[in-house]
């Protein structure tokens, strides 16, 4: 069979280069002994040829399968959506390649069914989104051969082996938020509240109360969704708007400044109010929110990070990232904002 009738080998790139098998390995692999011309010259080759590296036979001799799986629940809440983005970006730095399997009904059948079809894929690792108190339930099924990181702000981890946990602070961020109102002089800071089966909700509520200590007023319990907090925000005007807003999420804060807005209700100088993700567009919110960020990026590479250190056999903690409070307009009641500081931001 001649060369025009298979696809070209890494021998034909090193005929065509010059150069060795072994040089065009390294050059595949990033090796960082190879002289910036070779490279050069052998990158122009694989491009000429239209070279690829086949998987499977690489697979065969390290072991490894340069895939990632993800079990993620179906949702388009910003959360889980941003930090399955975030995980991608990481994994693709490293030299993973992502499966992703979208779970509708979470339990651990379908847990178990997603995991063994990562398995069966020979995936290195597997990631697993977990926002919600059934996710991490049905976890508690999976026995699973390779590492798997959890992404999640759940504080109890299900004692399975070869699972690891990494998350952002909630309450850490949940705290920011209630003392950044607390100090603008707000007395009561109202907080409109997740759904409790979702660790971040249950998380930002325990952030809010160990704020505000035992004189906390009642908190709010909606969904996730700007409807929702727009209904809420016309009942508060019919039944008496609060002085302040720690909303949890920026969805809702968003609904309650339509609804505010809507029945002449000012933001600040009537109610402060304070989101929680920052989402792309809070800062063009009227007014622009002030909000508590979280770093999705960040959160993919310490997951992927966890991973890594699971192959190189290291004992990996628990870790959780800070969250960041931005402050903008929605609650700083009868002031301009001045240049930004490391937790302030107008933009």
């Amino acid at each position: 069979m001649n060369s025009a009738a298979r696809p070209p080998a890494m021998s034909d790139v090193a005929a065509l280069a010059g150069v060795s098998h072994q040089t065009v390995s390294r050059v595949l692999n990033d090796h960082p002994s190879v002289r910036p011309e070779t490279r050069d010259r052998v990158t122009q080759a694989i491009l000429r040829l239209g070279y690829r590296r086949n998987s499977a036979a690489r697979a065969l001799v390290t072991r490894r399968s340069g895939t990632l799986g993800v079990v993620t629940p179906a949702t388009a809440l910003y959360g889980p959506t941003s930090t399955l983005v975030g995980l991608e970006e990481a994994a693709r730095v490293v030299g993973w390649y992502v499966s992703v399997a979208t779970i509708r009904q979470v339990d651990a059948d379908s847990m178990h069914t997603a995991v063994e079809h990562f398995l069966d894929q020979g995936v290195d690792g597997v990631a697993i989104i977990a926002p919600t108190t059934e996710v991490a339930q049905a976890i508690a099924a999976i026995a699973s051969p390779v590492p798997v990181v959890l992404i999640s702000s759940a504080s109890d981890v299900p004692p399975v082996a070869h699972l690891h946990a990494v998350g952002v602070d909630q309450r850490h961020g949940a705290r920011l938020a209630t003392q950044h109102l607390l100090d603008q002089g707000f007395a009561d800071v109202v907080h409109v509240a997740g759904p409790q089966d979702w660790f971040d909700a249950q998380d930002r509520l325990a952030g809010w109360r160990e704020v505000c200590g035992p004189g906390a007023p009642e908190h709010i319990e909606v969904g996730w969704d700007a409807a929702d907090g727009y209904e809420l925000g016309l009942r508060m005007v019919r039944e008496g708007v609060p002085s302040a807003i720690f909303a949890a999420n920026d969805q809702l804060a968003l609904g309650l400044l339509h609804a505010f807005w809507e029945s002449g209700v000012r933001v600040p100088d009537d109610v402060a109010v304070v989101g929680f993700d920052d989402e792309a567009g809070a800062a063009h919110y009227t007014p622009p929110l002030t909000t508590v960020r979280q770093d999705f990026g960040a959160l993919g590479r310490l997951a992927v990070g966890s991973l890594q250190a699971a192959f190189a056999g290291e004992d990996v903690a628990r870790q959780q990232l800070p969250a960041e409070l931005v402050i903008r307009t929605s609650s700083v009641p009868g002031r301009t904002l001045g240049a930004r500081a490391t937790h302030l931001e107008d933009r």
